[in-house]
């Protein structure tokens, strides 16, 4: 939790501050950029919010840091009314988890409300708030993992709603061995009707990313947008596994169409499917180089 004696000199004089256990996963910044801002390698609070947006944005931010490194020097009074905001929507029946874990270094999770029985696409904090929310919204039946990275607490959600878990089987460690759906090889796998899984190795050898109605694209840590390049980006500096082949990955995606780019890690992108295109050969160019 965070505390005022270890509150970054950085912060704006007021009531919101982040203290100096932030990890600079960049969360805060990318929920409530109104607030937050990036300055000597973390984060601090450069403009305290004002009317009730802004306020909202802040504690949504402060609830999901990963190392809990937000803070309020007055108790927020509103703070149940905050936790019941989650999960965020972000377009149609598709909301950004939050209550992100430092398991997994603060990876946003995302969840689909679906006919066919919800996916929680990564995996968030097990945060009896969203566990709550999640159960009025019709519980889990997939727990979808792109890549071994960003599991956190996988293994509560799995117990708690008996969910199926869905990860590559190139991805499978011996902690992962209980995963109920081994996805195998580099053929798309059809979860629903409007559901694909697509395997892109590179950052990881059995990274997935899932497509949803050709629209949202889950990413996973295979591609995001870059807010210091301002396009769409592969993670070069962490490819664990082939730069060869995530570019390769990343040439395969050419043949979808998709609106959305939610991620794991970095920043999300909308765009017409124009633009979409575009953005991607561009990101191809710059991964090539």
């Amino acid at each position: 939790m965070a505390t005022q004696n270890k509150r970054r000199s950085q912060n704006i004089v007021g009531n919101f501050y982040v203290d100096s256990t932030c990890i600079d996963c960049d969360t805060c910044r990318w929920m409530a950029p109104e607030v937050f801002y990036e300055v000597d390698g973390q984060s601090a609070v450069y403009h305290q919010p004002t009317g009730e947006i802004e306020q909202k944005k802040a504690l949504q931010a402060l609830l999901s840091c990963p190392t809990a490194s937000i803070g309020t020097v007055e108790k927020p009074k509103d703070i149940k009314t905050i936790h019941a905001t989650f999960p965020i929507a972000i377009e149609e029946n598709v909301f950004h988890c939050g209550y992100h874990s430092e398991a997994s270094f603060a990876a946003a999770s995302y969840l689909i409300q679906h006919p066919d029985g919800n996916i929680l696409i990564d995996s968030p904090r097990f945060a009896p708030p969203l566990v709550k929310q999640i159960e009025a919204m019709g519980g889990i039946r997939w727990l979808y993992l792109t890549h071994k990275d960003d599991v956190a607490d996988h293994q509560k959600y799995h117990d708690h709603f008996n969910c199926d878990r869905i990860l590559h089987q190139d991805d499978i460690s011996a902690k992962l061995q209980g995963i109920e759906i081994k996805l195998t090889g580099h053929q798309v796998f059809n979860l629903t009707e409007d559901i694909i899984i697509i395997p892109v190795p590179g950052h990881t050898k059995g990274h997935t990313v899932l497509l949803y109605k050709n629209k949202f694209l889950f990413t996973g840590d295979h591609l995001c947008w870059s807010r210091h390049l301002e396009q769409l980006i592969g993670f070069k500096n962490f490819c664990w596994y082939s730069w060869p082949e995530l570019i390769k990955s990343m040439e395969s995606l050419t043949n979808y169409d998709f609106e959305w780019v939610l991620p794991g890690h970095g920043r999300r992108y909308h765009a017409d499917v124009e633009t979409m295109h575009k953005e991607l050969e561009k990101c191809l160019t710059w991964m090539k180089k």
